[in-house]
């Protein structure tokens, strides 16, 4: 469902739209204004600001005239012939204006936030404290994280649905894009780090608040956080010294060329009809043509309708078109990406080019999708690989319906470039849009590297009974996926082998075939063969 002012995604039952403050199934969005101490005024009926005592809210700030603004009960403000102008999101008022959750008005030198009052199980909007904002100043350091340990600006915090589990807030740091996830209490200590409670008032609230344990988790996170570069006057998070890298190394480091101003451009794409894409009918309609391209395409090549890497009979031209309709099919794919964040209010931060050795690549950077719930954050991920897929689709039905030609091998080839991406990006073994939609879905994050770990101790002869039984099913799964995905290697190799050698050298096809087969089962061998090893050398 999509918000019919903005076109953003909606929850389903919503009543008021998240991005824009759209009343939803007759309802109305209820604000609330949350002044400086973190004072939380309803929005109830009709509301005047300003520093006059007949005022409804009185602020006691010399640059707020007596009577400032006013609020009415459908939450619209407009000025009340204020001396210095009331300001809604940076923009001076000039005619009255809808407030929306998230907003922020200026009288004079007083900031007030809008919010809807939200449940303690529900998400909370995102609080960005950017790095130019005026700060009080630092005090001095007397120990690592000073004598009163103060976050510095420049990070944005959000409270996630209760469904995402203990871990439901998520901490950025704006310019290093550095995450921490952090628990109910963890936020509750990180708010207190304002820098106006030394450490040993720190300790005496944390034991207050959370018992014995509470100087521990106080520790931890000061811990934590000057380590990722979040507290003022600690120089953390600087990388560690690498020794230098070896000629091959260099080669396979990804290059990267950065574009700015894609945010904006992904947005008015968005606006201009890319919401299109998450209406319902539209999104039927590409589940149906996804299968339909699948099935076309199993046919294609049970029936050698085309030949991988060859057009016009020339393996040098197959190539040229594979290579290019990859780039292409990359750069819808990041868009898909992008799109999607999009369609939830969410801004791509940075995009660009990617060279790994001569391959380039397109990305967009969707690391804001940290800050929303993990349904969210999959149908993201997912949004890549369908846009590989409805394109694998739509060019193999052209290869289908056409007379044998240069035309038809170009369109095989394409939905060939597709396809391979599809089921490279899916993969669940390997840290692609298929591994963090597994990751989201059974929430273990870090699943890759944790079931690595355990695997190689079994392997080793060191198992324990604490083992997950989730990382372990993982394992195997991983194991036979390789095993599965280097005999479809092999299979769709041999089906095109006489296809090959009428365009090349026996020489070169058997050889391209044998590396091509040795890459795809080299990882088995290096996932079981090191472990294997060290535990022969043991029992040896």
């Amino acid at each position: 469902m999509l918000c019919p002012s903005c076109r953003r995604q909606l929850e389903r039952g919503a009543s008021y739209c998240s991005s824009c403050g759209t009343p939803l199934n007759g309802g109305t969005a209820p604000l609330e204004l949350v002044l400086a101490d973190a004072t939380r005024v309803p929005v109830v009926g009709e509301l005047t600001i300003g520093r006059s005592p007949a005022a409804s809210l009185v602020l006691a700030d010399p640059t707020v005239s007596r009577m400032h603004a006013r609020i009415t009960a459908d939450a619209v403000i407009e000025d009340a012939g204020s001396s210095h102008g009331t300001w809604l999101d940076g923009q001076r008022l000039t005619e009255p204006a809808r407030l929306r959750d998230g907003a922020r008005i200026r009288l004079g030198d007083a900031e007030l936030r809008v919010e809807r009052r939200r449940e303690s199980t529900e998400a909370g909007r995102t609080i960005v404290v950017q790095a130019g904002e005026i700060q009080p100043p630092a005090p001095p350091t007397g120990t690592q994280f000073g004598m009163r340990p103060k976050v510095r600006p420049g990070y944005a915090l959000k409270r996630l649905d209760a469904s995402e589990g203990r871990k439901r807030w998520v901490l950025r740091d704006l310019s290093s894009g550095t995450f921490l996830r952090l628990s109910d209490n963890d936020a509750g200590v990180f708010q207190m780090l304002d820098g106006t409670r030394s450490v040993v008032e720190l300790v005496g609230w944390a034991e207050q608040r959370y018992g014995p344990t509470g100087p521990v988790r106080l520790a931890r996170l000061i811990t934590d956080l000057g380590e990722r570069g979040f507290l003022e006057g600690v120089a953390g998070g600087q990388p560690v010294a690498e020794p230098p890298a070896k000629w091959w190394q260099r080669l396979a480091r990804p290059r990267e060329k950065v574009f700015g101003g894609v945010g904006g451009v992904v947005d008015r794409l968005y606006r201009a009809g890319g919401w299109v894409f998450f209406t319902a009918p539209v999104l039927w309609i590409l589940g149906v043509l996804i299968v339909a391209g699948l099935a076309t395409f199993v046919a294609l090549i049970a029936g050698r309708y085309g030949t991988p890497f060859v057009v016009a009979s020339k393996f040098g031209w197959g190539g040229l078109v594979f290579l290019l309709g990859r780039f292409a099919v990359v750069a819808v794919h990041e868009l898909a990406h992008g799109l999607t964040m999009a369609s939830f209010g969410r801004r791509v931060e940075r995009a660009g080019l990617k060279a790994i050795f001569v391959f380039p690549y397109a990305f967009v950077d969707t690391s804001e999708a940290w800050f929303e719930p993990r349904r969210r954050r999959m149908m993201i991920s997912a949004a890549g690989p369908a846009s590989d897929l409805s394109l694998g689709a739509v060019f193999a039905i052209c290869a289908l319906v056409l007379p044998e030609g240069v035309v038809r091998d170009i369109f095989f080839n394409l939905a060939f470039a597709a396809y391979v991406g599809a089921i490279f990006n899916l993969n669940p073994f390997i840290e692609r849009d298929g591994y963090h939609i597994l990751v989201d879905a059974l929430d273990e994050p870090g699943l890759r590297r944790r079931a690595k770990e355990q695997l190689e101790r079994r392997l080793r002869g060191e198992g324990a009974p604490t083992d997950s039984p989730v990382l372990a099913r993982y394992s195997l799964w991983g194991l036979v996926w390789l095993v599965v995905a280097g005999c479809f290697a092999v299979a769709v190799t041999w089906r095109f082998k006489n296809a090959f050698l009428e365009v090349l050298p026996e020489a070169v096809v058997y050889g391209v075939m044998g590396t091509l087969w040795a890459a795809f089962f080299a990882p088995v061998l290096f996932v079981l063969g090191k472990p294997l090893w060290q535990r022969l050398r043991g029992t040896g």
